[in-house]
């Protein structure tokens, strides 16, 4: 099988690389931009493998798109490209108009193009998986989950981009009759995620002794799925979904943020034990702007059909995760010093009057 993955320089493209190359044996075009998130030594263990190649190419680049499309002739699509922070969307919204909603687009147009003139088994197999967010559905309460059929109710620019994305993707399905099938999922984390995200950036600060800050009162709910699960569910969604459907990916693993951040101190207390107790670093913060309260995905559906199930508790794949880090300063620490230094992202400036002062 021949498959596109887009961004799979970013943090689920690359485990999803990783994964088919390395795992599937599976052909694979990595489309990547290489926007200050991407990583290519986050494709190290695949390399050098012959069915990997990697185009450095923009989804918003029509020509590049069917050239790319018409060379390696692919059997399906994973369509991960996407700007992904929220912070960043809230102070530089433009980027993540142009690429999450103008990007996809293109991208569909592309597929549309190499995939209607195909013939038989070829047109019949060809596939197109389009990967967004559980924050296209907005805020839950204390109780509930989101479910497949949850009403839309973005809150930030991010979510927003990708909501609009969601809806392009199902529109050339029920239009065009293109292939298509999405996937929503909660919050990733594991290795190889770019340091400005909650879990990377606490366990970094920690280990430099710097603050953590935690957003407003730090109860806000996320559910957390390690990403290596993700890559999984999504090959299942790939080959065994329903055309035409969405299919909620979530690891059952409901945490608050100051409770994700207590659990990393916890860790590198027992790794690092002559600077405990790292709770001290924990520091209050302004809440970000239209922060959402509460995340949790019902994954049934995936899990009823297709027979995924998570193989990573929260316990276990946060583990993992903080001890990733720890081994693996020279993937992360190019990004902190050269790109990244963890600075607070998502700051409203301050409002003005109409004569400019404040």
């Amino acid at each position: 099988m021949r498959v596109i993955v887009t961004g799979g320089a970013g943090f689920i493209g690359s485990a999803v690389c990783r994964y088919l190359v390395g795992e599937l044996g599976v052909s694979v075009l990595n489309i990547d931009k290489l926007t200050y998130a991407a990583s290519l030594s986050s494709l190290e263990p695949i390399a050098t493998r012959p069915s990997y190649r990697f185009a450095k190419a923009d989804i918003c680049d029509r020509p590049a798109m069917d050239a790319l499309f018409g060379d390696f002739a692919p059997d399906a699509v994973i369509h991960l490209a996407a700007e992904s922070h929220v912070d960043r969307s809230i102070t530089g919204s433009d980027a993540f108009v142009q690429t999450n909603i103008v990007g996809t687009y293109t991208l569909l147009e592309a597929a549309r193009a190499y995939w209607q003139p195909r013939q038989d088994d070829a047109k019949d197999r060809f596939r197109f998986l389009h990967v967004s967010t559980d924050e296209v559905y907005g805020s839950l309460g204390e109780e509930g989950l989101f479910r497949e059929d949850t009403p839309y109710d973005p809150s930030s620019p991010y979510s927003a981009s990708k909501a609009a994305s969601d809806h392009l993707a199902v529109a050339w399905h029920r239009t065009y009759g293109l292939p298509v099938i999405v996937s929503n999922c909660s919050n990733n984390y594991g290795p190889y995620q770019f340091p400005e995200k909650l879990i990377p950036l606490m366990i970094l600060n920690a280990l430099h002794g710097k603050p953590l800050p935690v957003y407003g009162d730090g109860q806000n709910i996320r559910d957390w799925l390690y990403v290596d699960d993700h890559a999984r569910a999504l090959w299942l969604i790939l080959t065994r979904g329903r055309l035409g459907e969405t299919y909620n990916v979530g690891g059952r693993n409901e945490q608050t943020n100051l409770a994700v951040v207590e659990r990393i101190c916890d860790l590198m207390d027992e790794q690092m034990p002559g600077a405990s107790p790292h709770r001290r670093l924990i520091t209050y913060v302004a809440d970000r702007p239209g922060h959402d309260r509460r995340y949790a995905i019902d994954a049934s559906r995936l899990e009823r059909e297709l027979g995924w199930k998570a193989q990573e508790d929260f316990a276990s794949g946060i583990d993992k995760t903080v001890r990733w880090y720890l081994a693996n300063q020279a993937w992360w620490e190019p990004l902190q010093s050269a790109v990244y230094k963890g600075e607070r992202l998502g700051l409203l400036p301050a409002a003005v009057t109409s004569r400019g002062m404040p």
